[in-house]
């Protein structure tokens, strides 16, 4: 997830145009979703991802990122979180709409790679809030933006991570790669 140095994943109205990237970084995106056989949602992002990611591989001036990412979204199930989204119609994908930690849990002892979330701020908090995140690979941009969405939301206890690595980008954006830390 990307997030501004001040602890926000997007401005107050859903703004990104603040995020940095280049070629590097989305090559690196690219192996984590190599590494990835579910893709997961907040029904926001999916709503987003779905307005563009279909078709953005066959445009004449899809660069190289879209092409590789559009053929992924395009083999990989998807699944969405969202009370108000109905599955009817909609193609390799799942919706959870209620019982989310026993969904996702059920989903996550499935034989397969990893499940990967991206952006879906809302659903991230709702998803950590149950103890559901196992890692996060967060990329730090550049940036102060004052105001917006939380990074973190709604955390009561402590949760205690570990740092595995970090990897810094020609943009600017610092990842930062941790995993849960398990007592």
């Amino acid at each position: 997830m990307h997030t501004s140095l001040d602890g926000f994943v997007a401005g107050p109205n859903g703004e990104m145009n603040w995020i940095s990237f280049d070629d590097e970084l989305f090559d690196f995106v690219g192996t984590l979703a190599d590494k990835a056989d579910t893709a997961l949602y907040g029904r926001v992002t999916y709503e987003m991802m779905q307005a563009y990611w279909p078709t953005a591989g066959q445009k004449p001036n899809a660069s190289k990122h879209d092409k590789e990412h559009s053929a992924w979204y395009a083999k990989v199930p998807k699944v969405v979180l969202s009370t108000t989204l109905n599955e009817k119609n909609l193609d390799n994908t799942k919706i959870i709409s209620n019982q989310l930690a026993a969904n996702i849990t059920q989903l996550k002892n499935q034989d397969g790679k990893n499940i990967l979330i991206f952006g879906s701020p809302r659903a991230s908090h709702s998803l950590l809030s149950e103890g559901l995140v196992d890692e996060f690979w967060l990329f730090v941009n550049p940036i102060l933006i004052g105001t917006g969405i939380p990074l973190f939301k709604g955390i009561t206890d402590p949760i205690k991570l570990k740092l595995v690595e970090t990897k810094t980008f020609g943009c600017g954006v610092i990842a930062l790669h941790y995993e849960r830390k398990r007592d």
